[in-house]
């Protein structure tokens, strides 16, 4: 399988959005619709892929802006942790009301850590990371050296923890004990910012301790 990642920067917080796309047959997995709905789909269409699966990281406002849209256009379904049900569902968990809006929802398929997602080609594995959200993970492919941490682990730094179901003390020790041990090599797609790697997060990062 041929991967090739895609992103785009949507919404108020500039969140990147990730389109995962499998070369071999144009299948997409779409990684935190962050906005703009329609702005996806046109580019979707006139890419000439297949959208398969909506993924997400977490559930933060941020992050599923365009999930329902994208969703109604190519009828395809929506997967979260078990553990972000709430976080989904109620905007004043998922901090929507910060921004005016009173988004709820409610994913089609949950998956909890560990868990082997087999989509468009592809096989993600999940590694649950509470901190940033109860239900926070990340998604990765081992063949592919590739993380995507959504709010987890950015380029010298990481997520925030002081919205509900957040902890600052879960969020570091996810970070040293579920993501510090992943290769050296391995390529970070974070949730906003620019692209890293494990090895540099390792050596540079100052809110590991």
């Amino acid at each position: 399988m041929n991967l090739a990642i895609r992103m785009m920067v949507l919404g108020p917080v500039q969140t990147n959005c990730y389109f995962l796309i499998n070369e071999d047959t144009k299948e997409v997995l779409i990684v935190d619709p962050a906005d703009r709905a329609q702005k996806i789909i046109e580019w979707i269409n006139s890419e000439g892929l297949k959208p398969v699966a909506i993924l997400l990281t977490h559930g933060h406002f941020d992050h599923i802006m365009g999930v329902q849209g994208v969703k109604k256009e190519y009828d395809i379904p929506i997967y979260a942790s078990k553990d972000e049900v709430e976080v989904l569902a109620e905007p004043q968990i998922n901090v929507s009301t910060m921004m005016g809006a009173y988004l709820s929802m409610k994913a089609d398929e949950l998956f909890s850590d560990g868990d082997v997602l087999e989509l468009a080609g592809m096989k993600l594995k999940v590694i649950s990371t509470p901190g940033h959200t109860i239900g926070s993970v990340c998604f990765y492919m081992e063949e592919e050296k590739v993380l995507i941490s959504g709010d987890t682990l950015f380029e010298a730094s990481v997520g925030r923890s002081d919205f509900p179901t957040g902890s600052s003390r879960q969020l570091i020790e996810s970070i040293k004990t579920r993501l510090f041990v992943l290769p050296d090599d391995t390529d970070v797609f974070p949730g906003h910012g620019g692209t890293t790697t494990i090895a540099y997060e390792k050596a540079h990062n100052p809110f590991i301790y």
